[in-house]
């Protein structure tokens, strides 16, 4: 498959804008940015003119969003799946859906979804796709210029699963190997392969071993889904006598770069487990509500210093990729569970949505504040509007008030992928109409195997 040479970006020049560093002083300071060869140069009046020069006179600069759990593949399959419960959503509507991409189908979810998450200021996801066509989410991702660690969706055991949706441990190790070689570290490292099992009801105790010394190996993220749902734990204890986070830790696989998606039901003795092993959680409280799986203690993770971020999850279960709404969510509710207006404030959630992001991908000295040195991933809004005015907290405005509508333009890597709300690398248009399309197509390719099936 090809590949997108890599070309010098212009130098740019950020004007008169108020700077949220997320520094480790998370100082917010009003001067200029100047940004070089992809990275932040220098945090001040450039010391050269610029190729291109941006005035942000009145409007706030952040570090891009980081989104730890997406599922791009799924972007295409918004509004499909809706009123059912996790188990019931993936064997009746999404796994179905998954195995009926194709080349182009999965290029056009790749690329709805990435257009949604610029339009709201996400400049770095943590993706898994499917079992198939891995290489059409990367290809997408090189294009548009999205900063990416993406993975092969596995699922080799059919335990609680369809035999019909579950490859081969042999071939699909195999393709991991071929994807890691072909796709880690293209596009000066914006692009990067994590591993993905896609939870431990779909996957084999030999796959997570083989995993987790591919893990070790390479120093590759392995990500998954964990304690999502009552069933799915009633299924793992039934059959292994250990609840999920057990179980991964029993058998070696917790540790930092294991990336656990929702982990919402779990016990004292597992939470203290991700403590001691720094394993990362990710936060996705949209899809949580709308599946009913629960709500995650996350104000009792952090407490125990534990690294959690967000993400939105895939658009059947959530039904949008907003960033912000889910900041707001995370918060509210922790205040609502615990009855406690103070607990999980708007700074930590931009947090979370920012450096603690980066954190959990182990990018944090590449991005995720506004530095000297960084990567120039970063988002400027603009806050003077009805819904967001008028201002007495930075912090508290972008969480609580501030909406996708007010993200600007956005850059990753030192190149502008969105300026003035007009995205530059993507077809908006376009995309609009090959979704419609390709959803049509998709949705008759599965009644016409239903119909041959008879």
């Amino acid at each position: 498959m090809s590949k997108i040479p890599n070309t010098r970006p212009a130098t740019i020049a950020i004007k008169n804008g108020t700077l949220i560093t997320m520094n480790p002083a998370r100082e917010i300071v009003q001067t200029d940015i100047f940004i070089e060869d992809g990275r932040i140069k220098k945090i001040g009046t450039a010391d050269s003119p610029p190729d291109i020069e941006i005035d942000a006179t009145d409007k706030t600069i952040l570090p891009g969003f980081i989104q730890t759990h997406t599922h791009l593949c799924q972007t295409l399959f918004r509004n499909q799946a809706d009123d059912l419960s996790l188990l019931d959503w993936l064997e009746k509507r999404i796994w179905p859906l998954e195995m009926s991409h194709d080349e182009n189908s999965i290029t056009i979810s790749a690329q709805l979804g990435i257009a949604e998450l610029f339009k709201g200021g996400t400049t770095t996801i943590l993706d898994m796709g499917t079992i198939h066509f891995t290489d059409y989410i990367f290809q997408t991702a090189q294009t548009s210029g999205i900063r990416a660690i993406i993975g092969k969706a596995l699922m080799d055991n059919s335990i609680g699963v369809s035999e019909k949706y579950r490859e081969p441990t042999r071939l699909a190790l195999e393709e991991v190997h071929r994807l890691i070689h072909d796709w880690h570290g293209q596009a000066d490292n914006r692009l990067q392969f994590a591993l993905t099992p896609r939870f431990l009801l779909s996957c084999s105790l030999e796959l997570f071993q083989e995993l987790k010394v591919l893990s070790e190996e390479k120093g590759l993220l392995i990500h998954t889904h964990a304690a999502e749902s009552k069933k799915e734990i009633e299924i793992i204890a039934k059959q292994s006598g250990l609840r999920n986070i057990e179980y991964l830790h029993h058998h070696g696989v917790t540790g930092p770069r294991l990336c656990l998606a929702h982990c919402i039901w779990l016990e004292d003795d597992e939470i203290e487990i991700l403590k001691r092993t720094h394993t990362k959680v990710l936060h996705c409280p949209s899809s949580n509500l709308k599946l009913a799986s629960g709500l995650a203690k996350v104000p009792e993770m952090l407490a125990r210093g534990i690294n959690v971020t967000l993400g939105a999850d895939g658009a059947p279960c959530n039904n949008n990729l907003n960033i912000f709404i889910e900041m707001r969510l995370a918060s509210l509710l922790q205040k609502y569970r615990l009855a406690d207006p103070a607990v999980m404030n708007a700074q930590k959630l931009v947090e979370m949505a920012t450096i603690d992001g980066a954190y959990a991908l182990g990018l944090e000295q590449e991005i995720g504040s506004l530095e000297v040195g960084k990567k120039a991933d970063l988002i400027i809004l603009n806050l003077d509007q009805i819904h967001s005015l008028p201002a007495a907290n930075y912090y508290s405005q972008i969480v609580y008030a501030a909406s996708p509508e007010n993200v600007e333009t956005v850059i990753v890597d030192g190149k502008i992928v969105m300026r003035n709300r007009e995205l530059q690398t993507l077809d908006e248009t376009k995309i609009i109409e090959q979704a419609k399309s390709e959803m049509k197509r998709i949705v008759a390719k599965i009644q016409y195997g239903i119909k041959e099936n008879k």
